[in-house]
């Protein structure tokens, strides 16, 4: 990527992720410009496919966990096989950048394909047949347009953003977490309608950032310090059966980050955020109107010292829910549920080429109420996994991995079931 897109061009997360964690692999696989030299544009994606075994708790010993992420079997087996992407899905990007009058401005589009079969509609969000399945024959994939955005400003004034683009609150997590060019745990993997996406460390370790309509502001660099603040598109808790009413205001959230470099060998960066916004509801039962408030913030922190790569994460939520944004934020009364959790992540390249990995996540979620407790006795108390990763460039383009993911779903009733993931593959990003 040339240094005028570079400058322009600041915002491609995904990418610019992976190039963080293998940094042998490019940001950008094609850059060009107009014959006035006025407008650079730039094409990039990756490719990821992966066989997945999933070990899940056999039918015989399963226990009822709402919201458990640990797999479980059915009559017919408890091993499930699967090839698909991993916690991306497939990627092809494009960017356009210019300066007009100080101005720097740029546009980005991100189109996600899968290689699932699901012709369920949304690529992650299946609805499934007659029999329960979307993975079917004569079915296809589904395109995810994650991000469509512009950015305007410049060194001076700062950077503002509109568009759909990921969130803040989260976002240091997954973006630094060593499954993401590989699987992690399994999701949806292990069932019958497998999405374009496997979880990675979501809901184990983190919420996932999602990504949202947005308009925010970040201020120039000060000294290694900066900040984000913006207006987000309010987006209604999943799986709340009430009629959900319109939004009386945004959803706002806020970032704080400093990076210091020590030396060209140590490098540390640490990163706070928040997320806050109201959900509004009229209660199919009685049919009153509520609503409560969903509240998060996080924190993060990561050491680079020569091979060594070490970074620590915890999350608190009030009314915030556990694994998505506003997933089981709340019981049926409105009355919000707590959660928060942590990741803990180290990475070590044994060789130039040749990377390994660990992480142990942990997401809890606790009840709003007694009678919360009385109406949801198998609520999920906590989700756990460990995942262990070994990551191989063949060439500074195509990354050969394997990673195992041991998984652990727990109720407030103290019944648990436990899972096992494997998955080898490769990820090609150009």
């Amino acid at each position: 990527m040339n240094k005028t897109l570079r400058k322009l061009y600041p915002l491609a997360p995904l990418a610019a992720g992976l190039c963080t964690l293998f940094t042998a692999m490019p940001a950008a696989a094609i850059d060009f410009q107009t014959a006035d030299n006025k407008w650079t544009f730039s094409v990039d994606g990756n490719i990821n496919v992966h066989y997945i075994f999933s070990s899940c708790e056999s039918s015989d010993s399963a226990k009822a966990v709402a919201g458990g992420l640990a797999c479980t079997g059915s009559a017919t087996g408890s091993s499930v096989s699967n090839v698909g992407n991993g916690l991306l899905p497939a990627a092809l990007t494009f960017g356009v950048a210019t300066q007009q009058e100080g101005f720097d401005i740029a546009a980005h589009f991100g189109l996600y394909p899968g290689i699932a079969t699901n012709d369920g509609g949304s690529p992650n969000n299946q609805q499934g047949t007659s029999n329960g399945s979307s993975n079917t024959a004569l079915g296809t994939t589904g395109l995810d347009v994650r991000q469509v955005y512009m950015t305007f400003g410049n060194k001076d004034m700062g950077t503002f953003l509109l568009g759909r683009n990921f969130g803040l609150f989260g976002f240091d997590a997954i973006i630094n977490d060593m499954t993401l060019p590989g699987v992690g745990v399994a999701g949806s993997m292990s069932g019958i309608s497998p999405a374009n996406t496997s979880l990675g460390s979501i809901g184990l370790g983190y919420i996932y950032v999602d990504t949202l309509a947005q308009m925010d502001y970040t201020t120039p660099d000060f000294a290694g310090f900066k900040g984000t603040i913006g207006i987000f598109d309010p987006i209604n808790a999943a799986g709340n059966t009430d009629a959900a009413q319109p939004k009386k205001a945004p959803g706002i959230h806020g970032k704080l980050s400093y990076d210091y470099a020590m030396n060209s060998d140590t490098k540390f960066y640490a990163s706070a955020a928040f997320i806050n916004q109201k959900q509004n509801y009229i209660s199919a039962t009685t049919g009153n109107p509520y609503g409560y408030n969903g509240f998060g913030f996080d924190l993060f922190g990561k050491v680079d010292w020569r091979a060594l790569e070490a970074f620590a994460y915890y999350y608190h939520g009030s009314g915030l829910g556990t694994t998505g944004l506003f997933v089981l934020s709340a019981d049926a009364n409105g009355d919000k549920r707590s959660s928060d959790g942590y990741l803990l992540q180290v990475t070590y390249k044994v060789v130039e080429k040749l990377k390994l990995g660990v992480n142990y996540g942990v997401s809890r979620l606790d009840y709003a109420s007694s009678a919360d407790q009385v109406a949801n006795p198998t609520l999920v108390e906590s989700n756990s996994k460990i995942t262990g990763g070994a990551y191989y460039s063949l060439t500074k383009n195509l990354m050969l991995l394997g990673e195992v993911s041991d998984v652990r779903a727990k109720s407030h009733a103290d019944d648990s079931n436990r899972s096992l993931n494997v998955n080898v593959g490769a990820y090609l990003a150009f």
